[in-house]
C-alpha cells in the first residue's frame, strides 16, 4: 500500500546512514492513529521506507535490531514467519504474507533523508516540518 497525498516533510536521517543492503534506520510513526516503528533502507542507490509490520501477522520484520534484509542484500524478510517483500515496492515476493507492506515516501535531498506525512501517517511528536 503506497500513502500518498504529501502533509509535509520531516528530517529521518542523513543519507549516510542508509547503507545499500545495510542496517535499517528506525524511526517511529503514527499510522491510522495507533503508534507503529517503521524503518528505511537504501536498495539499489535509493532510499526506501515501510512501516515495521509483517502483512501477514502484524509483527516487526527484524529478526536483530534493525537487520531486515537477508544474508544476500536483496530481500526484506520477516524473521516471525518466513514472509519476504521486494525491497523497492515492499510487494510480497514469497512466503506467508497478504500484499505488502506500507510504503512511506521519502524525500532525498542535500544528502539529508526526509519522509513524507499524509492523512494517515503522521509523526509521533510534533516536529518542525521542513
Amino acid at each position: 500500500m503506497i500513502q500518498t497525498q504529501v502533509q509535509s516533510l520531516y528530517f529521518l536521517c542523513n543519507s549516510i546512514e542508509l547503507v545499500e543492503g545495510g542496517l535499517a534506520v528506525p524511526f517511529d510513526v503514527v499510522y491510522d492513529g495507533e503508534m507503529c516503528r517503521a524503518f528505511a533502507i537504501r536498495y539499489e542507490g535509493l532510499p526506501q521506507a515501510y512501516l515495521n509490520r509483517c502483512s501477514h501477522v502484524p509483527v516487526e520484520l527484524d529478526f536483530q535490531p534493525n537487520r531486515i534484509f537477508d544474508d544476500s542484500g536483496q530481500w526484506l524478510v520477516c524473521a516471525s514467519h518466513g514472509a519476504v517483500y521486494q525491497p523497492d515496492t515492499g510487494q510480497c515476493a514469497g512466503g506467508p504474507c497478504r500484499g505488502g507492506l506500507v510504503k512511506i515516501m521519502l524525500l532525498e535531498r542535500d544528502s539529508v533523508i526526509f519522509w513524507n506525512s499524509t492523512d494517515t501517517l503522521e509523526p509521533c511528536v510534533s516536529p518542525t516540518p521542513f
